[in-house]
């Protein structure tokens, strides 16, 4: 595969518009037959959908007019997996945070610390140390880049899963907890009925020859990959001396040049209140108030626990800044605090949003599927019971929320 769109991608822009022109030009057509190569024709929106520029109904709906769909398309098929990570979260709370079950080892068997040589991109195992330069260029990781990634430090390096999942989740712009830390579970085995494993020749087959990694660690049959899962020997590669990059810093708050200030209760006193917030930085709902005020919020001490990439954070502080001058960062507490002299709020829920916003009359994020009430234990159980009866992607998008 050799004629799809350079893998060090054009930066993101942080604009709704910029969201439109890439969902304006996926071809779904080269999508189904080429997307798993590394160069292949991958969409791109994932930023834009983990941050609310976009959401799948509107996806679906703008892909659906330009070229019919049915129910069961791969498209489809693929934007189901956001809302099963979505579901397993809704059921499992924190529990998405540790292991769901046994994986090959025992927890205490596995490190809690990411290895410098894969940080600093000199493992010596090229799949390994290109894709982690272009995750610190770029923001953004092909799916099977990150397979890649979190296969070989959880069963090649043994480093606890949930440590490379956090590590990950703060350089991605499109880091969303579920879908990131339930794929590393994925991977690991600890969701799943076993490890995910790679080698040299499947990289061979999905990545231009920069990736190719024969003659390493990764060059052995999935038997052998499989032992070492399973407790084996663990192969070394020999690091490079120097590292091929610096890992950028992770922060738990904006930086201050984006105009971050303190809840000001004085300003929203009385008014309705559209508030804004980083997963949900789209278009203003066509029920706001005339006079509404938009106010954006970051919880610090959520950011404090999961910090991000200063890419990722003036990503959003850039949008913040188009949708309003009123952009607030503060504990969850405060924030609610400069809130509550508010007349009405109006917003959209998510699932990162912080605890303290739960009772705020948000509304329910767009989706397109139903929610089980009942936990479905994999991704072909979740898609058995949301596609029931759907016959048509109209009626699907007729009932999406």
């Amino acid at each position: 595969m050799t004629n799809g769109p350079p893998l060090t991608a054009e930066p993101f822009e942080p604009t709704r518009a910029a969201a439109l022109d890439r969902l304006a030009v996926v071809n779904l057509d080269q999508y189904a037959r080429a997307r798993n190569f590394l160069d292949g024709p991958v969409t791109r929106l994932s930023p834009y959908v983990t941050h609310g520029f976009l959401t799948l109904p509107e996806v679906l709906r703008a892909v659906h007019a330009r070229r019919p769909l049915g129910v069961r398309d791969k498209f489809v098929y693929e934007l189901a997996w956001r809302e099963y990570f979505r579901h397993v979260w809704h059921c499992e709370g924190e529990g998405i945070f540790e292991s769901l079950h046994a994986g090959p080892l025992p927890d205490h068997a596995y490190a809690r610390v990411v290895p410098a040589d894969v940080c600093e991109a000199r493992t010596g195992v090229p799949v390994v140390d290109t894709a982690v330069c272009q995750l610190y260029d770029t923001g953004w990781l092909h799916n099977h880049a990150r397979m890649w990634i979190a296969s070989y430090m959880v069963h090649l390096r043994r480093v606890h899963w949930r440590v490379g999942a956090d590590w990950l989740y703060g350089h991605l712009l499109d880091g969303d907890l579920s879908s990131n830390h339930l794929s590393w579970q994925w991977v690991a085995g600890t969701a799943s009925a076993k490890p995910y494993l790679f080698n040299a020749a499947n990289v061979a087959k999905y990545a231009p020859p920069a990736w190719h990694s024969f003659g390493t660690a990764v060059d052995a049959s999935y038997e052998a990959l499989d032992v070492v899962a399973h407790g084996g020997a663990v192969p070394v590669d020999p690091p490079r001396s120097q590292g091929r990059v610096c890992r950028p810093l992770v922060l738990g708050a904006p930086p201050a040049d984006l105009g971050f200030t303190a809840p000001d209760p004085a300003l929203v006193r009385g008014r309705a209140v559209r508030l804004v917030h980083p997963w949900s930085l789209g278009a203003p709902p066509s029920e706001l108030p005339a006079d509404a005020l938009t106010i954006a919020v970051v919880a610090a001490d959520d950011h404090r626990r999961w910090p991000w990439s200063e890419r990722r954070w003036r990503f959003v502080g850039a949008r913040m800044a188009a949708l309003t001058p009123h952009r607030w960062c503060a504990d969850a507490a405060k924030l609610r605090a400069g809130l509550d002299g508010a007349a009405s709020i109006h917003g959209v829920a998510d699932p990162h949003l912080s605890t303290a916003f739960r009772d705020f009359p948000l509304a329910a994020a767009s989706g397109l599927f139903r929610n089980p009430e009942q936990r479905c234990d994999s991704f072909s159980q979740f898609w058995v019971r949301v596609t029931e009866g759907v016959t048509s992607i109209d009626a699907l998008l007729r009932d999406a929320r």
